[in-house]
């Protein structure tokens, strides 16, 4: 049977974060360089997560997203991907997110293993502003990177950028005019209350309904599909038809909690309800203590029926998760 909530919603969507670390620092998820909480004998191998990854399959999982920290800092991460290749077809979908800078040398590798799509992170188009915001002078190997993506054709090649009040707000149109030029799609996130420094703030947040107006009073957009779905963006083309997609994913002014299929398991085996759950679920000493396949398949069904309707970003009570979007997997 199917993965299905206690909520009645099928959990379609598995993110596993292969490491908590980053060589980035960016000021939204890991600003104070904290070191890694997952030690090497406590992050799962690639035999665990492959293993782990067929069982999910067998219960319905359809999409891995290969996130950190750095996915890329993994060594031999294509050797995981080949081994997620062989859960094909059942699997439909293997996709990866990273900042980028170590992509271009691997690309041609990964997709010849078997990776589907990439997403990189991009959030500002100017150097000087790149590395005030990863602590990094890295822009020309993002943009390297997306055109490496592209080069080697992937399925999806999509560019996801965090927009802060006061840091990047003004790159609006800049960014949408980038998609349409390179035929990307363009993914305008809202920034959460998920930062090491704990530095966020409401007053930080530009509004999805914000970005969208800003955009669309420069290039025009229509919406692409009349629901989102399961999806977490909402889709919209250029009404022109110049190439290129932008997304909006509102999590914090436009929650879309009631649709959620997604699921997360970290660097150390635990598995992550919601991105902003502040309990977790060791799926690795359960791995590690012998069980049966059969025993594990239970936990996780368990687990499954435990999952938050919501997350409560917006309630007076909410409590910052205790580990950082470095540490969950975005």
């Amino acid at each position: 049977m199917p993965l299905i909530d206690s909520y009645k919603r099928p959990i379609r969507d598995l993110r596993i974060s292969l490491t908590d670390r980053c060589n980035f620092r960016c000021f939204y998820c890991l600003p104070n360089g904290e070191p890694p909480l997952a030690r090497k004998d406590t992050i799962l191998t690639f035999e665990e997560i492959a293993y782990l990854a067929d069982i999910f399959v067998s219960l319905g999982i359809e999409k891995i997203r290969l996130t950190g920290g750095e996915p890329m800092l993994r060594r031999d991460i294509v050797s995981l991907v080949e081994k997620l290749e062989k859960l094909k077809p059942a699997l439909k979908d293997v996709a990866l997110t990273t900042n980028g800078h170590t992509f271009p040398q691997y690309a041609a590798t990964l997709k010849r293993a078997g990776l589907d799509r990439v997403t990189i992170s991009l959030d500002t188009l100017h150097r000087e502003k790149f590395i005030d915001i990863t602590g990094v002078d890295g822009l020309s190997t993002a943009l390297a990177a997306i055109e490496a993506a592209r080069e080697y054709g992937f399925k999806s090649v999509k560019v996801n950028a965090v927009i802060v009040r006061g840091r990047n707000d003004d790159e609006l149109v800049e960014f949408a005019r980038f998609a349409r030029l390179h035929a990307l799609s363009f993914r305008f996130i809202e920034y959460m209350p998920l930062d090491s420094g704990h530095g966020w703030s409401r007053e930080m947040v530009v509004p999805g309904r914000e970005v969208h107006a800003v955009i669309s009073a420069a290039h025009p957009l229509q919406l692409k599909q009349s629901t989102r779905g399961t999806e977490t963006a909402w889709r919209y083309q250029f009404a022109d038809g110049a190439p290129g997609e932008i997304g909006i994913i509102a999590p914090v002014t436009e929650m879309f909690c009631g649709q959620c299929s997604r699921i997360r398991l970290t660097a150390d085996g635990q598995i992550r309800t919601c991105l902003f759950s502040t309990g977790e679920y060791n799926l690795r000493d359960i791995v590690r203590s012998g069980a049966t396949r059969e025993t594990i398949v239970n936990f996780i069904e368990d687990v499954v029926m435990k999952k938050e309707p919501r997350h409560y970003i917006n309630d007076d009570e909410f409590v910052q998760p205790a580990r950082t979007m470095s540490f969950i997997g975005g």
